[in-house]
């Protein structure tokens, strides 16, 4: 199942973004790429229609589509023969063309006993290890296959069989002992009450995310590091994640790559900055996050040089582990 294609049939119903909205990142966008391809024809370009689409996944689907002129070059240097590294101006403009976009988005939040299923995947030494996990909304609830053996003798253990896992709600309990792992709900809850303001948001996230400080980092390295951490989260509400966009662009030396592919061969846009020193975190050489270049969905990411390289193959929430959307 293609399950991008898939969930953009879901809630047709929602209105299209609105344009006037929509309209200043894509005019930016627009004149940024007909000069970087054709500067000496922009002047008098031949022009055709374009259809950037947008929809989110999971539970939080809409569908919605953007209209956009482009020069008949710049459309086919866009389209063409491979990856394209935007300027700085122009990866801008894409980044907030991307967060207009997903902010207007709906969604809803799942029943406290719904599961939010991930199929992902992860390359070792080049070579694909898929995985499916299942957690209960409300942190009562964890399922995984391929099993995780158990200590001890192993001779029985089937790692076909689908292991589920199911414990005492342990939120309040988390929350007044301080501990940093929440679930899915108590997370997309913070989420929730993050400002759409980049800086603002950036700054709560570092204050509460726990993912924890690095001593000689940069404030423009821990972002990043926040940020990837955070696209990993499958339902994010589009508030937050035009905020993510917005704070991307923020990072100096990010750049917006069109034209490439994801970890597992879907076409993609690719979001990265380059170290050319290893940072105080041990990240070094370029770092990118791929997205889908309708939705803006997550779809992976690269930590350059075989560092970490992963891929989110399909998503959604359903009604009981070992379900799929």
């Amino acid at each position: 199942m293609n399950e991008l294609s898939e969930l953009r049939g879901v809630r047709a119903d929602v209105p299209l973004p609105d344009a006037d909205r929509l309209t200043a990142p894509r005019a930016r966008l627009t004149a940024a790429i007909r000069r970087e391809t054709r500067p000496e024809r922009a002047a008098h370009p031949g022009r055709r229609m374009v259809l950037v689409g947008a929809a989110t996944a999971g539970v939080l689907a809409v569908t919605a589509g953007i209209v956009a002129t482009l020069p008949e070059d710049s459309t086919r240097a866009s389209a063409g023969k491979g990856p394209r590294v935007l300027s700085a101006g122009a990866s801008a403009d894409a980044l907030e063309l991307a967060a207009a976009t997903v902010e207007k988005q709906g969604g809803t939040e799942p029943g406290p006993k719904q599961w939010v299923y991930e199929k992902s995947t992860v390359f070792l030494q080049g070579k694909p290890h898929s995985s499916e996990e299942w957690t209960r909304w409300d942190g009562t609830g964890h399922a995984n296959l391929p099993g995780i053996p158990p200590a001890g003798d192993i001779s029985d253990f089937d790692p076909d069989e689908l292991q589920v896992w199911y414990g005492p709600n342990q939120e309040e309990k988390w929350r007044k002992e301080g501990y940093d792992d929440r679930s899915q709900r108590q997370f997309h809850r913070f989420l929730a009450t993050l400002p759409s303001d980049p800086d603002r948001m950036m700054k709560r996230i570092r204050e509460e995310h726990a993912i924890g400080s690095v001593e000689g980092e940069t404030r423009a390295q821990r972002d990043w590091r926040e940020i990837d951490v955070l696209y990993r989260s499958v339902l994010i509400p589009p508030n937050v994640r035009a905020g993510l966009f917005r704070a991307l662009a923020k990072i100096p030396g990010t750049r917006v790559t069109t034209g490439v592919k994801d970890p597992l061969g879907r076409a993609a846009i690719g979001v990265s900055v380059t170290y050319t020193e290893r940072t105080p975190s041990g990240r070094q050489s370029k770092q990118e996050i791929f997205f889908d270049p309708e939705s803006y969905a997550y779809l992976g990411e690269s930590g350059g040089d075989g560092e970490m390289v992963s891929a989110r193959a399909a998503w959604g929430v359903v009604d009981k582990p070992g379900a799929r959307p």
